[in-house]
């Protein structure tokens, strides 16, 4: 399979410079690499500029209510276990209306890859301020400058109890490849936080920003620390933008007693007897 056989008649109609060109590009690859196909793969996206990601990705797909595009996952992970099961949300849908999907997710440990799109900002509404938005961020809903201390999505996974947690760059199309395949090879519930600017909405978190802040984690570093793991991802600041894996742990996943026979393969008849 060639990235490109996955490519469907659709345009995209993300801003010029979007980052989720480089998710976009780095999934496809991804799939490519993996033969990631109708048979074996599901998609799931939330409502936001990211969510039009299934539309230009020939993959079996479904778009969820803003916020539950986790439980919908779940659900698809659950019916059937053998499939590949990646959702892609927002910082807005993510932490704001679907805060207390995502952490209930990571707490069970289910066997599913959640690609957070992090612009810190709802873009497709017109660029309000997300829970991931710095404070005193001036936006259209905080023209003032924004009160609240923004969550920290990598700290709340750790503490969630995600057992693959990382952070990648959109610009840096090959790291995230690598990430996005660890991630779905890796048994329980995975979460990488793609930072990626919003150039039409958000004026701090630049290209440019994140290009001279960022750096990378050592490969030898240990995965398997929490305390470590927890210290490293709250650095922020110039040049102190760890990208990565931050922590990865192997531990019992909540479906592995659905991994023998699926819901989708069981005989439920005797159920509508009830």
């Amino acid at each position: 399979m060639k990235s490109e056989d996955l490519n469907t008649p659709n345009q995209p109609t993300w801003c010029p410079g979007c980052g989720n060109f480089g998710t976009w590009a780095a999934f496809k690859n991804a799939a490519a690499q993996e033969n990631w196909n109708n048979d074996n793969t599901a998609l799931v996206a939330d409502i936001g500029c990211h969510g039009h990601i299934i539309n230009y990705v020939h993959i079996s797909s479904v778009e969820g209510l803003h916020g539950r595009a986790v439980p919908v996952a779940t659900g698809i992970k659950l019916a059937n276990s053998r499939l590949n099961v990646f959702t892609f949300i927002g910082d807005g849908g993510c932490f704001g209306e679907g805060g207390n999907h995502f952490i209930h997710a990571c707490r069970r440990n289910h066997d599913l890859t959640i690609i957070l799109h992090d612009n810190a900002i709802y873009g497709l509404t017109a660029g309000q301020t997300s829970p991931l938005s710095p404070l005193n961020f001036k936006s259209k809903s905080t023209p003032q400058g924004n009160l609240d201390e923004p969550f920290n999505p990598l700290a709340l996974a750790i503490a969630s109890g995600a057992t693959f947690v990382a952070r990648a760059f959109s610009s840096d199309v090959n790291q995230l490849t690598d990430l996005i395949i660890k991630a779905n090879k890796h048994a329980g519930l995975a979460f990488i936080d793609i930072l990626q600017p919003c150039l039409t909405f958000h004026k701090e978190y630049t290209l440019q920003y994140l290009r001279e802040n960022v750096y990378y984690l050592e490969e030898s570093d240990d995965k398997t620390n929490k305390q470590i793991a927890f210290n490293k991802s709250l650095e922020w600041g110039l040049k102190q933008i760890p990208l990565g894996v931050f922590y990865q742990v192997e531990t019992p996943i909540e479906n592995k007693s659905l991994v023998e026979t699926p819901i989708a393969k069981r005989d439920v008849s005797e159920l509508f007897n009830y």
